[in-house]
């Protein structure tokens, strides 16, 4: 095998799911797309309750200040909060998602952003995507990977049935965040400590209700402008963690 075969795997996996999901989703009456949608919000939701534990795990709680737990997160929310905001990436990501819309030539009142900018966040966050690419660029092995493609498979069937071709499409951003995980591996080796990788589950676990909460219809937030949080979480945890 060679390196990044494990992120080449996941990327077909997202598209061939997507792909049968959309043929099965256009057989589907509008009412039926909407339950499905609305089932999925839940389901991203609970995925975001899994992602959310290690926030009580000795792991995670020993390696910084007594009290910072928490505040690390809040922390790294705020500064990529801010960062997102200055740089516009929601914006930024909209407008990709809308780009890929008229490459697929999708009418403009489809869900295809919403469906791009949904599947690109959940099929991205996650302990898996980082290790297993980190894992995969030291060619330690691409199990972990192989689970993530087998998970991301039907996650995708399931939402593209409802959401459409927005879904395939996010097999691009995924294979570049993977990708440079890979790379990442294979330059340095192990790079980020067990506590680190908590700290950017637990906060990618905050984005995942974000895009349940849009996907229910509750709330629209801006999570693409979060997304420098994910970036952040791990290096400020390594900076308290070495004020022990």
């Amino acid at each position: 095998m060679f390196v990044g075969a494990g992120t080449v795997i996941n990327i077909f996996a997202i598209t061939g799911g997507a792909s049968f999901g959309v043929l099965v989703g256009a057989r589907m009456h509008l009412r039926t797309r909407t339950l499905i949608t609305e089932i999925l919000g839940l389901i991203t939701i609970l995925g975001a309750v899994s992602a959310l534990a290690p926030m009580w795990s000795d792991n995670y709680v020993n390696a910084l200040p007594k009290g910072w737990s928490l505040l690390a997160i809040l922390g790294s929310l705020l500064a990529g909060g801010l960062i997102g905001s200055a740089l516009n990436l929601e914006r930024k990501f909209d407008s990709l998602g809308e780009y890929l819309r008229k490459k697929f030539r999708a009418r403009e009142e489809s869900t295809f952003v919403e469906g791009f900018v949904a599947a690109s966040l959940l099929f991205a966050i996650g302990p898996l995507a980082i290790l297993g690419s980190i894992s995969d660029g030291m060619s330690t092995g691409i199990d972990q990977l192989v689970l993530k493609s087998s998970l991301d498979f039907f996650a995708a069937m399931a939402f593209a049935a409802s959401l459409g071709w927005g879904v395939a499409a996010s097999a691009i951003p995924v294979g570049i965040y993977q990708a440079i995980w890979t790379v990442i591996g294979l330059a340095l080796g192990s790079v980020l400590s067990a506590y680190q990788v908590d700290a950017m589950t637990i906060t990618g676990g905050l984005l995942l209700i974000c895009i349940g909460l849009r996907l229910l219809k509750i709330k629209e937030i801006a999570v693409g402008n979060l997304l420098p949080a994910l970036f952040i979480a791990p290096v400020l945890v390594y900076l308290l963690n070495a004020l022990i």
